[in-house]
């Protein structure tokens, strides 16, 4: 006993730590840059970007069209000066977290597989839920609206538009954003808030419905969660687009309201709005809601029961080297 006094008597006493304190501290943590300053400059460069952007494509394109009708050379024009803003705002952000561009959502095994993966669950999905509102004659067929080469034309433009939408829409709001705000306020409450804001932001679209925002901020969560699953976007980016493309070009329904301009078949829906979709297209329709929730239900037991999400763990970044490999899902 006295020799543990003497012994403690000997040591030095313990300085406690000063605490931490200073303009670093206030802006970085122990992962760097902190998750609610990241986000806020990421928003902040985007809109200033953004508004850069627009001004330039204000007097490239002074006349603005503001039909429902989406004419193919506009839709490419918009959604690629769209993807200037996202990159720059994306690339800054990489550079002073001193990570790779492709850090947020474009890393991992399998990238092709993925997008080719999501590219025909999108189609296919879509088509189920228009076969379903064809047969319960909530949609009618108006025939074939195009002939000849014009079918293959609009086919490539538009596939080529919806991949950029897809890109896009998945970076914007489910690539750094999603990575940021899971390593704040953790992965789901992230894509929570996302997916609502999704969804709030189609309600600007003309002809869109409650049912409509709604769908929006369902697949947004669809989305989220193969994100959870797979530890990339390339999925989601497939889906999107593939869904897009069947909506809008094969079978000439509406998307989110608007009508592109070159689409393979036409329709226009019957019946009672809340299950045809109305102005809104098929995923305005309550019978949307019910296809997402069972992609869902197929995406948890094809992936959920076999990997563990790279976001589960600790840290807000996909740890490939740790993370079990996913595979896509089964093709049809």
């Amino acid at each position: 006993m006295d020799e543990e006094i003497l012994q403690a008597a000997a040591s030095p006493p313990l300085t406690p730590q000063p605490p931490k304190h200073g303009v670093h501290w206030v802006f970085f943590g122990a992962e760097g840059l902190r998750a609610g300053w990241g986000v806020l400059l990421f928003v902040l460069l985007f809109i200033g970007f953004g508004f850069l952007t627009a001004q330039v494509l204000r007097h490239l394109l002074p006349h603005s069209h503001h039909s429902a009708v989406l004419p193919l050379r506009l839709a490419l024009i918009s959604e690629g000066a769209q993807m200037v803003p996202l990159l720059l705002a994306t690339a800054i952000m990489a550079l002073i977290e001193r990570r790779s561009l492709l850090a947020y959502g474009y890393q991992g095994p399998a990238r092709a597989v993925r997008l080719i993966s999501g590219l025909v669950w999108g189609f296919v999905a879509l088509s189920a839920l228009v076969l379903v509102l064809w047969k319960a004659r909530l949609l009618a067929f108006d025939g074939v609206q195009l002939h000849g080469p014009a079918i293959w034309k609009y086919a490539l433009g538009w596939g080529l538009l919806f991949l950029v939408v897809g890109i896009f829409e998945e970076s914007t709001l489910r690539g750094y954003l999603q990575f940021t705000l899971t390593r704040g306020i953790g992965f789901w409450w992230g894509a929570l808030l996302l997916s609502g804001l999704f969804g709030f932001i189609h309600g600007t679209n003309p002809g869109e419905t409650l049912v409509g925002l709604f769908t929006a901020a369902a697949v947004g969560l669809v989305f989220c969660l193969s994100l959870w699953y797979t530890g990339s976007l390339w999925w989601a980016v497939g889906c999107h687009a593939g869904w897009d493309w069947g909506e809008s070009y094969f079978y000439g329904t509406s998307d989110s309201g608007m009508v592109a301009q070159g689409h393979l078949l036409g329709e226009h829906p019957t019946g009672q709005m809340l299950w045809s979709g109305g102005t809104t297209g098929p995923e305005g329709s309550l019978l949307a809601l019910a296809l997402l929730a069972f992609m869902a239900l197929i995406m948890w037991l094809w992936w959920g029961r076999r990997v563990r999400s790279p976001f589960s763990g600790s840290g807000w970044r996909p740890a490939w080297s740790k993370a079990k490999p996913v595979d896509t899902l089964p093709a049809l």
